[in-house]
């Protein structure tokens, strides 16, 4: 895969860099950190309780019926 250069600012530039270990590239952070967002993205998206009903009242809704 090639690389590119992406401009960020330097104030942005430190902030990854606390998220790295020493002689760690910022690739490597950024797709550490990426994966860590698309895994917490999918645990909002599934635990999210909107629309949803309890166990309770699921159990009642399916005896009425």
């Amino acid at each position: 895969m090639g690389n590119t250069t992406i401009a960020v600012s330097l104030e942005v530039k430190e902030k990854i860099k606390e998220f790295g270990n020493k002689g760690e590239a910022y690739s490597a952070i950024l797709a550490r950190l990426l994966e860590s967002a698309k895994k917490r993205q999918i645990q909002d998206l599934l635990m999210d309780e909107k629309d949803t009903i309890s166990i309770e009242e699921a159990i009642s809704n399916s005896k009425k019926r």
